[in-house]
């Protein structure tokens, strides 16, 4: 459809994004006739009368799916294969939420608006502070959708991907969480039935929040021959768990086997089970067989870490903790244990504790190199990191950062910090180069990155070694990681 600059804003106005007075005071503001379709759009977004989602789908013709029921659409924030999910806000109130919406090829299946209902009603009973909250469900025969809770922050999943994994006391904190939310559902006989990463959201102040009950909705418990019917791919690695094990469908200790899942992942950084889309290899016992003990992936954690995860993961479910509760008892137990009993050099709480005591010789003897472009950003760290007692090298440009490191030669610095806001793909490259070099590659490395930055996160090649910490930069995580990746070093001239 084409459009002129006038036709645009009335378009916007019929369509109820904004008001005869905000265009009006709009044209009032350029004082042209002669302006570009091209700058009235841009305009248009600068001054946040629209959105890109609602413009790019005013500029394909697009009439409905801008408002569901009171709610103005501001852009999408995840998409699966049955639902999309998207930011939007009360056009009275201003009270933001996120609107789940069933997608359009499931709407004539009554099954699955079935399902996608009973999520919502699920939901209802669900008031806990580690669970989404649902707070509407509307039937509507063209388009229906659940209002909730809107969460700022990222999945946990995008969380690790930056990030890498956590260390032993952050990762307890984020099992509690977790465990917190399904220990109350539980309570009430509810199962999740679809425990991932993806499905534990991380709000910005560090509280875990479980979403997407809906397969719960559809647990049958009365039937052990429905073992592995799997109404959704979501749930296959339940239906194969289930079927080795020789569990009804829905058994609450299935939870409890990805719960140990997804700790396994946070402290370790790495899946247990072999990641694959393939159907008959999801489907295979031996996934659950194989998984590489926890203590050779990564040594030297505190041994409650490998006593709590060890026993979510046992094959046998009788093994296993039997319920979210007696899971949650351990978990706060170890929490309490940091808390109280001081340096355990197994825990490495050493560490932990020279952070919290604010230690100014936690980088005695130790060198970094900060690459970043931006003289503010280097000042900041310089500051904060000598006061740690690091000896700190700045440098703007990657490559006269890496032209230190000569082959043949001692490192010169015992961490290299890149900044990736600024210098883009050139962090990137320089990231990859230090591991990748047989003389750097056991340099630990740690790159700063914008969490929209998504293709240097899928780029960076990390490992253990090389990690990536998000911005806006938290110079206590920031420490935190230097403490860890440099620990035994003995500094650089």
């Amino acid at each position: 459809m084409e459009f002129t600059p006038r036709s645009l804003t009335q378009r916007a106005v019929d369509l109820e994004l904004a008001t005869q007075a905000e265009i009006d005071r709009f044209w009032g503001e350029i004082r042209s006739s002669e302006v570009q379709l091209d700058e009235v759009k841009n305009l248009l977004l600068r001054k946040g009368i629209l959105t890109n989602f609602q413009l790019d789908r005013m500029l394909t013709g697009e009439r409905l799916g801008f408002y569901y029921g009171a709610y103005r659409v501001l852009y999408m924030i995840g998409a699966g294969t049955f639902a999309r999910v998207f930011r939007a806000v009360h056009r009275e109130t201003g009270r933001v939420v996120a609107i789940k919406v069933l997608r359009r090829r499931h709407r004539d299946q009554v099954a699955d608006v079935e399902q996608f209902l009973r999520e919502g009603r699920m939901g209802l009973q669900l008031r806990h502070p580690n669970i989404v909250t649902i707070h509407e469900i509307e039937n509507d025969s063209r388009s229906p959708y659940l209002v909730m809770e809107f969460v700022e922050g990222e999945t946990l999943r995008e969380i690790l991907r930056i990030r890498g994994s956590f260390g032993p006391l952050e990762a307890l904190k984020v099992m509690q969480d977790i465990c917190a939310g399904l220990d109350f559902a539980s309570q009430k006989g509810i199962t999740h039935r679809d425990l991932k990463l993806s499905n534990v959201l991380v709000h910005s102040s560090g509280r875990c929040k479980l979403v997407d009950f809906g397969l719960a909705a559809l647990a049958d418990v009365s039937s052990p021959e429905a073992i592995a019917d799997c109404p959704s791919a979501r749930a296959i690695d339940y239906a194969a768990l289930e079927r080795g094990t020789s569990v009804r469908k829905g058994d609450p200790r299935s939870d409890i086997y990805f719960l140990g899942i997804i700790f396994y992942n946070v402290v370790s950084g790495k899946p247990a089970l072999v990641e694959t889309r393939d159907r008959m290899q999801r489907l295979n016992v031996s996934r659950f067989l194989d998984i590489p003990p926890l203590h050779q992936v990564i040594p030297g954690l505190p041994d409650c870490i490998y006593a709590i995860c060890n026993k979510a993961l046992e094959f046998d479910p009788e093994k296993r903790y039997q319920s979210p509760g007696a899971m949650l008892s351990d978990i706060q137990n170890a929490i309490k244990n940091f808390d109280n009993q001081g340096t355990d050099p197994k825990a490495q709480l050493h560490e932990i504790k020279a952070i919290d005591a604010d230690d100014a010789k936690e980088g005695q003897g130790k060198t970094l190199i900060v690459v970043e472009s931006k003289q503010e950003l280097q000042n900041i760290l310089r500051e904060k990191l000598k006061k740690r007692g690091y000896r700190v090298l700045i440098f703007g440009d990657p490559a006269r950062a890496l032209a230190k490191f000569a082959e043949g030669e001692s490192a010169p610095a015992d961490c290299v910090v890149l900044c990736a806001p600024d210098l883009g793909n050139l962090a990137l490259d320089a990231f990859n180069l230090l591991i990748e070099q047989e003389h750097t590659k056991d340099v630990p490395v740690i790159m700063l990155v914008d969490p929209r930055q998504q293709h240097i996160i899928r780029g960076a090649k990390t490992d253990l070694k090389h990690v990536l910490l998000p911005m806006p930069l938290k110079v206590r995580e920031l420490r935190q990681a230097l403490v860890r990746l440099t620990k035994g070093a003995v500094g650089q001239a």
